[in-house]
């Protein structure tokens, strides 16, 4: 591969700089992006296949990011499994909440060949995505992780409070359990799936897993994330698997026995100081092996382009002599980010030494 730089970061291989892209990249900050999305909507999007390779591929022509991360949702899977996923309003919502037992058993268990038929647009995506870059740079798969995905299935959309899903767990945690056991049976063959399709790495999205107590962590984010990632490896054994959580701070020795190689780390904690608490960690046996990703302030790139350089730089300098380092957003870049700053932030990161 020309560019393998991320390949080697993710697995603690020394680089000659770190490597760098932004979650949600392929986005509504690109005029270009744009330009696509007004003919057609979000879920439309999605399923045309050479349009998603298209707008996957801007962040890579316009800003030269390191990779590039296919164009989708994390809740496409799960409208084949009879959930009625509705983007209409132009946020995801679930016109018919689950929220019930019966609405979870009545769930559809799929086979990986019914994932893979009803959910070919993605792999196609993939494909037409590698057509365009050749072996340029490593393409990047992604999921749901199960409890993330039930927040929104069972609150409707997005949540503040959270409220619906913990009121479930709590008054019927077997219930719960259920409805997590099956996400993470599809979500692990839809992963599968797309390494099959040609992903060179893989990222689980767990974003609101911090939202629980560390406790109710361990027994409802966890044993699915380790289920997913166990069941990747059992048919990818050198699989890259990045698992990103929204607010780390309270479950990083959690994520750091998901399995996973490299923990994508939110803006609210020092990364060099949580780099040197999971590589404490490695060298005492108690944890495998694991790069960083992040963890810059996605509206610190609202400033001005100065500001974003030296922010860029002070995150940089935090990290410097630590291999298996991704340089990277906290969360998701914002629609309102000026893409003269966006590109401020690749290029710090790619001319720096």
């Amino acid at each position: 591969m020309k560019n393998d730089l991320i390949l080697k970061a993710l697995w603690s291989e020394p680089c000659k700089r770190p490597p760098v892209w932004m979650m949600r990249q392929a986005g509504r900050y690109l005029p270009e992006y744009m330009a696509i999305r007004s003919q057609m909507s979000f879920l439309e999007l999605c399923k045309n296949p050479k349009k998603a390779a298209e707008v996957s591929v801007q962040p890579y022509e316009i800003l030269g990011v390191d990779a590039i991360i296919m164009f989708s949702d994390i809740l496409v899977p799960l409208e084949p499994m009879g959930a009625g996923l509705d983007f209409d309003t132009g946020k995801p919502r679930f016109v018919v909440p689950t929220r019930t037992p019966e609405q979870i058993s009545a769930l559809k268990d799929l086979s990986s060949s019914q994932i893979e038929e009803s959910c070919n647009y993605v792999y196609q995506t993939i494909s037409e995505i590698k057509n365009l870059v050749k072996n340029e740079v490593p393409v990047l798969g992604f999921a749901g992780a199960p409890w993330t995905l039930a927040s929104y299935m069972i609150e409707g959309g997005g949540s503040k409070e959270f409220a619906e899903i913990k009121k479930l767990m709590y008054l019927n945690p077997l219930a719960m359990h259920e409805l997590l056991e099956k996400l993470s049976n599809v979500i692990a063959e839809y992963l599968i799936l797309k390494l099959k399709h040609g992903a060179n790495a893989l990222q689980l999205f767990d974003t609101w897993a911090s939202v629980l107590t560390q406790k109710d962590y361990q027994e409802f984010a966890l044993p699915y994330q380790q289920k997913i990632i166990a069941k990747i490896r059992s048919q990818y054994p050198t699989a890259s698997i990045t698992l990103y959580v929204n607010g780390v701070a309270n479950v990083i020795d959690y994520m750091m026995a998901s399995g996973a190689n490299c923990l994508s780390v939110d803006w609210r904690v020092n990364l060099g100081e949580i780099k040197e608490y999971i590589d404490s960690a490695t060298a005492n046996g108690n944890a495998p092996l694991m790069a960083v990703q992040g963890n810059f302030d996605p509206c610190a790139l609202l400033g001005p382009e100065s500001r974003v350089i030296d922010l860029t730089l002070e995150m940089l300098e935090g990290m410097r002599g630590k291999n298996g380092y991704i340089a990277n957003l906290g969360h998701g870049i914002i629609p309102q980010v000026p893409v003269k700053n966006a590109k401020a932030f690749i290029d710090t990161v790619k001319s720096w030494s």
